[in-house]
């Protein structure tokens, strides 16, 4: 998977994927369009934000729910 706008190092934010390497998290983001807020008022409460950062968190969080971890045996 590849997103040009979420980054994960694990130097910064406890290695949680961020947007454009700020110390913004994407669960930040998501947390925040879960709780009601708009991407407006989101916008405004961190103007460091693009409203192409809030969908790319969106489309990284659609990705990761799609993913299916297999597991290579099962536990005896």
């Amino acid at each position: 998977m590849a997103f040009e706008r979420v980054t994960v190092d694990p130097e910064r934010m406890g290695g949680l994927p961020c947007i454009r390497d700020l110390r913004v998290t994407v669960s930040m983001v998501l947390g925040q369009l879960a709780a009601g807020r708009t991407i407006e008022q989101l916008l405004a409460d961190y103007p460091y934000l693009e409203h192409a950062d809030v969908l790319a968190a969106l489309e990284y969080a659609a990705a990761i729910a799609q993913e299916r971890e297999v597991p290579l045996a099962r536990p005896a």
